[in-house]
């Protein structure tokens, strides 16, 4: 996979007064951390992490800090405004050579399921997976053909066959899957009254010879 590389700036004043600096200044906070040291706060301008969010991609990062150490990552965890929907802040996970780690990758669905011609409703359960790999088996996303799928069909985590990495997600949890609509009660005349059924008796019927 190929990295892309975030230039930022650490954060040494991590005052609220300097954090409000900054957000007025465009720059988007965030926190850079791993096994193997301490969290670093730093700061990026937004439209450079924009591009690395809101994405159907996972991406390999290669973080400059202050135009010198670069540090392979991947975004961790990401913080959006309520109401803009804008990233307020993020956390990037530092990555070692030759030491897995989890992280979670975007699914991406082909095809359209025969199901849907017989009738079906296809439904996406999961746009994500929760997978753990090296850092050199990172895949951009994951490919699921829904081709043939039929009505009434599913894929489960289980179905999945992927070299180099695990998905860690439950086995019997539902990908994806084709399901029959929900079947539409009929409407009821303006002015008439639902007439419940007579419940239907089970027992012994009288026969002509049995008296009055």
């Amino acid at each position: 996979m190929e990295k892309v590389v975030l230039k930022a700036s650490v954060r040494k004043n991590i005052s609220k007064s300097s954090r409000s600096e900054l957000r007025k200044a465009g720059k988007i906070l965030g926190v850079y951390y791993s096994k193997h040291g301490s969290p670093i706060s730093i700061g990026v301008v937004e439209k450079e992490i924009n591009p690395l969010v809101y994405t159907t991609e996972t991406h390999l990062i290669s973080l400059q800090l202050d135009g010198n150490e670069e540090l392979d990552c991947v975004i961790k965890d990401i913080q959006f405004d309520p109401i803009s929907d804008r990233v307020v802040h993020f956390d990037l996970l530092g990555l070692t050579s030759g030491e897995t780690f989890q992280l979670e990758v975007p699914v991406q669905f082909h095809g359209s399921p025969v199901g849907i011609k017989e009738g079906g409703v296809l439904q996406l359960l999961l746009h994500k997976l929760e997978v753990e790999c090296l850092p050199k088996d990172i895949p951009q996303h994951i490919d699921i053909d829904i081709q043939g799928l039929k009505l009434g069909d599913a894929i489960h985590v289980k179905d999945l066959i992927l070299e180099n990495l695990s998905i860690l997600n439950p086995e019997d949890a539902v990908i994806v899957t084709v399901t029959h609509p929900k079947a539409e009660k009929e409407p009821v005349a303006e002015g008439a009254e639902e007439t419940p059924a007579e419940p239907e008796v089970i027992g012994k019927e009288k026969t002509e010879t049995e008296e009055e």
